[in-house]
């Protein structure tokens, strides 16, 4: 560079504080033969209950925190239970669909980025662009 030339400003890199998170029950679809007589209507026709869509986080928080907050803001039925001793949420049931409702193995699960952690999503820290998907399985053990 000459030295009267200036070297161009570069933009700091941008830290996005977002990441994307769905609710899906897709595999009841192909189940409902083992869901709880009258939890047919709960289900979404397309096992969705909340769309894949981006949205923001603050920094230290948990998937939970995350999952919470959206289910809360658009009123999808969400029960949990907190076990302050391990630091830890226990999803029970989200929309009305509850664990046990497709067979003694089932409930919910969530992945990030496509792995199963092995924390609870409580204890889950959200990293910007992190793919999170609560699915509800028939058959956990298959899912380890």
């Amino acid at each position: 560079l000459h030295p009267q030339e200036k070297e161009p400003d570069l933009a700091p890199e941008e830290t996005k504080t977002e990441c994307r998170i769905s609710v899906r029950c897709d595999e009841v679809l192909s189940q409902m033969d083992r869901l709880k007589k009258g939890k047919e209507t709960v289900i979404p026709e397309d096992g969705v209950f909340y769309p894949e869509t981006e949205v923001e986080f603050s920094e230290g928080e948990s998937v939970f925190d995350v999952l919470h907050r959206e289910l809360k803001a658009r009123k999808i039925p969400f029960e949990f239970v907190k076990t302050p001793m391990y630091d830890s949420v226990y999803i029970e049931g989200i929309g009305n669909l509850y664990e046990f409702d497709c067979g003694d193995y089932s409930g919910w699960t969530y992945r990030v980025n496509g792995e199963k952690p092995t924390v609870s999503c409580s204890q889950y820290p959200v990293k910007p662009k992190d793919v999170i998907v609560f699915s509800y399985t028939c058959n956990y053990l298959k899912d380890r």
